[in-house]
C-alpha cells in the first residue's frame, strides 16, 4: 500500500482548519483520517485537531489482525462517536469555543475492501481505470436539495449555501455516522479529501492529474490545482493505492 497526503491553507483564508493523519500496521492495512474544522479561525482548528487525534487513537489502539468486518466498522464507529463527545464536551466547557465541530471522513483499507465512515462534506472517491466514483454523499444543506430534485447539479455547484453542512462532529451530543463498505481491485486508488478540493477541482480534473499512474505526485497535484482554481478555503488531500 502507499499513502500520500498533503494540506495547504489556500490562497484565503488566514489559518488552516483542515487536520489529516495516516498509519499503515503490520499486516499492510492502511487507515487515513481528514477533517476540516469550522467555528471561528481558533475553534476549527481545535475541533479537527482533536477529532483526528482520538479518532487516530482509538484505531490505534482497537485494531487487531485478522478483525472480522463487522469489528472494523464498530471500530470506526467507535472512533468517530468518542471524537464527537470530547469536542462537544470541550466547547461546551469553554465559552469562547462555543458552536466549534468538523467533518470528518475515515477510511481503513485492508485487502481489496475500503471501510469508510464519515460526517459531514468531507469527501471519498475512488478512481479505477479512468473514471472516478463519490463514495460518500455529502451532510449538507446543498446536498438535500440536490437529493430532493429541488436544484440541479449545475445549481447545486454554485449555491450560495454551499458551505452549509447538516451533520459533523462535535456539534450535538450524539452523531449519525454513515458507513460504506466497498470492494476496490488492482487498479483502484481511494482518496479522501476536504470540500477545499472537490469545491474547487472538478471530477475531469482530478482523474486528469491522477491518470499517469505517478503515485507519489498526485496529492501535490490536487493541492496545486486546487489553489490554481482559486484556492478559495483549506485543501486537504489523502491517496492510498496498491
Amino acid at each position: 500500500m502507499k499513502i500520500v497526503a498533503k494540506t495547504d491553507r489556500g490562497h484565503v483564508r488566514e489559518t488552516n482548519q483542515d487536520a489529516y493523519a495516516v498509519g499503515e500496521f503490520s499486516d499492510e492495512v492502511v487507515w487515513a483520517v481528514v477533517c476540516d474544522g469550522m467555528g471561528g479561525a481558533a475553534g476549527g482548528n481545535i475541533a479537527s485537531a482533536l477529532a483526528v487525534k482520538v479518532i487516530s487513537d482509538k484505531i490505534n489502539a482497537s485494531y487487531r489482525e485478522k478483525m472480522r468486518d463487522m469489528s472494523i466498522k464498530n471500530m470506526l464507529d467507535s472512533a468517530l462517536t468518542a471524537a464527537n463527545i470530547e469536542v462537544y464536551d470541550m466547547a461546551d466547557a469553554k465559552p469562547e469555543l462555543h458552536g466549534m465541530g468538523t467533518t470528518v471522513v475515515c477510511a481503513i483499507v485492508r485487502d481489496n475492501q475500503a471501510f469508510i465512515a464519515h460526517a459531514g462534506d468531507s469527501r471519498a472517491y475512488v478512481l479505477s481505470d479512468g473514471n472516478i466514483n463519490q463514495i460518500t454523499t455529502d451532510h449538507s444543506m446543498v446536498q438535500d436539495l440536490l437529493s430532493r430534485g429541488k436544484i440541479t447539479d449545475e445549481q447545486a455547484a454554485k449555491h450560495p449555501n454551499k458551505n452549509i453542512i447538516t451533520r459533523a462532529v462535535g456539534v450535538d451530543k450524539s452523531i449519525e455516522i454513515d458507513f460504506d463498505q466497498i470492494d476496490l481491485d488492482d487498479n483502484s486508488t481511494l482518496l479522501l479529501c476536504s470540500d477545499g478540493l472537490s469545491n474547487y477541482v472538478t471530477n475531469e480534473e482530478i482523474v486528469d492529474l491522477m491518470s499517469d499512474g505517478k503515485h507519489y505526485a498526485f496529492a501535490d497535484r490536487l493541492v496545486q490545482k486546487a489553489n490554481e482554481n482559486g484556492g478559495g478555503d483549506n485543501i486537504t488531500v489523502v491517496v492510498i493505492s496498491k
